[in-house]
């Protein structure tokens, strides 16, 4: 009996002391689940980009038939999911990618432009086929260096030659790249880098939020200075993480070159095992009202939230309203005009006899009685 009571308190102690173990284990692996793009380019069909990464920001693959989504809180059926390259048999989805580099003159500072080249080469090399990149630096001015474009030896090229500049217009620079990618379709995404204040933009970080169009993209943040410094020299890192949090992106912060390029390549790997899932919205009208999205797993117990707005300055209506508006609008104008005629008309009728009777009595006037 003691030798039994002994094994008991054994495995009971080893399972205690294992269970927590086990728990972060099970949490670690639980994916965390981000909305980064809404696309209602082709509304009523809304497309839906979706991150599953863990909690250090790596992709972790989730299966497509795991995914749910609702939208105002009823579950939508969905029409085609694809993406998710982490899990076999799925195939990931092309993604555009515009690098936004700070070239200002602090940047030669501690060498930190050619730590910024390598990490956005690092980026570049990770390109697959289909994926595309543009090129836009800037420092007092904006400069597309490379359009966007799937060569990743002319991407190369672009970003060896670059050079610093002067001072920091980043707004300015976003809203050029935000123009760039205004008729790209698909997943597309802005990664900025800063190492610095933004000192000479006629922009605003609301600016750039705002110019975000209907088919959405991403702005993800790395800086790249001293963020314990105040004034020019340091970082605005609430700026940053205010950009990407309202964007659907990520804010990172590197210290140095390692990290630097580490980030880029995390982005890169986060951007190309996103999922893409598409439905049809129940609301077909434009309505101008937004509606609330939600993603879940029916495999963990997580979810994420988002919201889109399908446009329209006035009601949308359907083709029946439209034709019983023509309708009434025809009846209306009918009811208007009617007795404008009927007042012409009497006008014209009034005119004639007028005027016969003015002929009467001007020859009655003409005649001359002889006696």
């Amino acid at each position: 009996m003691r030798k039994l009571n002994y094994i008991v308190t054994t495995l009971l102690l080893v399972a205690i002391s294992v269970w927590p173990v086990a728990a972060v284990s099970a949490q670690e692996e639980t994916p965390q689940l981000r909305i980064t793009q809404v696309d209602n380019s082709k509304f009523p069909n809304v497309t839906v980009y979706v991150s599953a990464t863990n909690a250090a920001g790596e992709p972790v693959g989730v299966e497509a038939g795991s995914i749910q989504i609702y939208e105002n809180g009823q579950l939508m059926q969905v029409v085609d999911v694809q993406g998710g390259g982490e899990v076999v048999g799925q195939e990931s989805i092309p993604v555009t990618t515009m690098l936004v580099m700070d070239i200002s003159g602090s940047m030669d500072k501690n060498d930190k432009i050619s730590a910024a080249k390598e990490a956005a080469k690092s980026y570049v090399a990770q390109m697959r086929p289909g994926d595309q990149t543009g090129l836009i630096t800037y420092d007092t001015q904006v400069y597309t260096v490379q359009p966007i474009t799937g060569d990743i030896a002319v991407l190369t090229a672009a970003i060896d030659g670059l050079k610093t500049g002067s001072d920091t217009a980043m707004y300015n620079a976003l809203m050029e790249a935000e123009k760039a990618l205004e008729g790209v379709s698909g997943r597309k995404a802005i990664i900025v880098l800063t190492d610095g204040l933004d000192n000479k933009s006629q922009s605003t970080a609301e600016d750039v939020i705002n110019g975000i169009g209907e088919s959405g993209l991403t702005i993800s943040a790395v800086g790249f200075g001293d963020a314990s410094t105040r004034g020019q020299t340091g970082l605005d890192e609430p700026a940053l993480q205010f950009l990407a949090e309202k964007s659907g992106g990520v804010y990172g912060y590197a210290t140095n070159a390692e990290v630097l390029k580490a980030l880029y390549q995390q982005q890169s790997r986060a951007l190309q095992s996103e999922y893409r899932i598409t439905y049809v919205s129940p609301s077909p009208l434009r309505d101008g009202i937004n509606r609330n999205i939600t993603v879940s797993l029916t495999s963990a117990p997580v979810s994420a939230e988002g919201k889109y707005n399908p446009g329209g300055v006035l009601p949308e209506v359907s083709n029946r309203s439209w034709n019983m508006f023509g309708v009434i609008l025809a009846g209306l104008l009918v009811l208007l005009f009617v007795p404008i005629l009927f007042g012409l008309l009497r006008g014209a009728f009034s005119g004639a006899k007028g005027s016969s009777g003015a002929g009467k009595s001007s020859r009655g006037r003409g005649r001359i009685k002889l006696k």
